[in-house]
């Protein structure tokens, strides 16, 4: 997880976010950007208490522009916010909680703490809102990010998790955008290299960092038979919590699981030939069960769909492929993440993407077909989905 900040000293106290100065950083610099282009600048969206610098000191929650003012591709808050201001979805009053898990990792052998070194501890069961030094893990660095949270103004919890060394938090629910808001202010917290609330008097380093430990939201931080680690939604409307609210819960899930059907086949199709990993529905009635099962290193067998429309096959046409490449990567990207969290806790093995990116990318293993003139067509053989 990339998190970054910068510091500024304003003239007074400020209490309303649309008081407060816009500012720049250098997108280049953070892989958002272009070298010959690369200013970016940042808007305020929503005020914390500083924990750390206490008093009139502020944290604050931006999300990112070009200069002509418009969101930057991985401003996921911008397109958040244009549902949530939906009248229809206020109208519904929609709240979300989220369990945010991760793990505590020794700094020197990036191994979960209280593991030992190269070895494991015993088997899942005692560790899960555990009480007690030989089962709770890092208790000193939760409680610091605890209290932390709670003097910047955050509705939070906190509880041991199933893996020894894992934690997890829970933002309270909350209404629409504010959900997200305060989720990654916690996470940063949690990073952030200034004395926690709870030690105030003595420590003066990064909360997970004074302990001698990293913080991982890997989804799957140690292979096995182990607990993976998710950030996990609760999700209901307004009519969902009155009374009868649960046929809508039904019918909710009943439109979930055709949803999560449907990409499963897509995402079937799109990893052809690439991972030996298939995705394959269990026989529970679990809605979000899918299993990855191991299955060899032998190519899969597909209907590949190659595909232009006819501007693409005309002069110029590869600026139009280029456009479709960026679409259908964002899609597929959104696709992962809810298949990474679809399938947290039905089976020892997540699904993760590959670092590698030329899955969608012009010319790159027969995925698109482009002649010299900038014309051609694409083909559905996509790379590296797991």
């Amino acid at each position: 997880m990339d998190i970054r900040s910068k510091g500024r000293t304003l003239p007074g106290p400020v209490s309303d976010p649309s008081k407060l100065p816009k500012w720049n950083y250098d997108g280049s610099s953070t892989n958002q950007a272009a070298g010959d282009d690369s200013e970016v600048i940042l808007y305020p969206q929503a005020i914390f208490k500083d924990p750390f610098g206490k008093g009139n000191n502020i944290l604050v929650m931006c999300d990112a522009y070009t200069p002509k003012g418009n969101p930057i591709p991985t401003n996921n808050r911008n397109k958040a916010v244009k549902i949530f201001d939906h009248p229809n979805v206020k109208a519904e009053e929609p709240w979300f909680g989220i369990e945010q898990e991760y793990t505590l990792l020794q700094k020197d052998v990036k191994w979960p703490l209280g593991w030992p070194l190269g070895g494991f501890p015993g088997p899942q069961g005692p560790y899960y809102c555990a009480v007690g030094a030989d089962k709770a893990f890092g208790r000193d660095v939760v409680d610091a990010h605890y209290k932390a949270c709670l003097y910047a103004g955050l509705s939070i919890g906190a509880n041991g998790e199933l893996m020894p060394g894992q934690w997890e938090f829970q933002i309270s629910p909350t209404v629409g955008i504010g959900a997200g808001d305060q989720l990654w202010v916690a996470r940063y917290i949690l990073e952030l290299n200034k004395p926690p609330i709870y030690c105030f008097f003595a420590l003066t380093s990064m909360i997970t960092e004074i302990c001698g430990v990293i913080v991982s939201f890997d989804p799957k931080p140690i292979e096995g038979d182990w607990n993976g680690a998710a950030a996990h939604t609760n999700f209901s409307t307004k009519w969902m919590r009155k009374e009868g609210g649960l046929d809508l819960i039904k019918k909710a899930i009943g439109k979930l699981e055709v949803c999560i059907n449907n990409t499963l086949q897509l995402m079937v199709k799109a990893t052809r030939g690439v991972s030996p990993r298939t995705m394959k529905p269990q026989t529970s009635t679990n809605y979000l069960g899918y299993e990855i099962k191991l299955i060899g290193d032998w190519n899969g067998a597909a209907a590949h769909t190659n595909f232009s429309t006819k501007w693409m096959r005309k002069e110029g046409g590869l600026d139009l492929i280029k456009k479709a490449i960026g679409k259908l990567e964002v899609c597929i990207n959104n696709t992962l993440q809810l298949m990474v969290k679809a399938t947290r806790g039905v089976s020892p093995r997540t699904m993760k993407p590959q670092t590698s990116t030329n899955y969608l990318g012009v010319g790159s293993g027969g995925s698109w077909s482009i002649s010299e003139s900038g014309k051609g067509y694409g083909e559905g053989r996509k790379r590296g989905m797991y």
